[in-house]
């Protein structure tokens, strides 16, 4: 019986249960099943990253306070963290990792870390 390389079609040499005529084919037929699958997780946790480096950079001393237009500037994206914290007197903590943000009035912004 002959077989035909799942990427590039052609004649498949060797054992019966070869899919790919080499490890070239091979690896880019794997690599077109892995891009759509991972592209959203890869982009969302890039992001997450970048978060984590905005808050480190402007939390130096463990609880800051800056404008929310400096983060904006920076490229800080406000609806991706990894948790909430919920404190007795009813504040929304938000985090990425162990550094977080406080939503304050007058678009102020309380940096903490966790």
């Amino acid at each position: 019986m002959i077989k035909n390389c799942l990427e590039c079609g052609e004649k498949v040499i060797g054992r019966s249960d070869k899919k790919f005529c080499n490890d070239q084919c091979r690896n880019a037929y794997n690599n077109k099943l892995e891009v759509g699958n991972k592209s959203l997780v890869r982009n969302i946790n890039n992001a997450l990253k970048k978060n984590y480096k905005i808050l480190c950079e402007l939390n130096t001393t463990g609880k800051t306070k800056v404008s929310r237009k400096t983060m904006d500037e920076k490229g800080f994206h406000f609806h991706l963290f990894t948790s909430i914290y919920n404190t007795k007197t009813g504040n929304q903590y938000y985090y990425c990792y162990d550094e977080g943000y406080l939503l304050l009035e007058n678009e102020q912004i309380l940096l903490v870390k966790k």
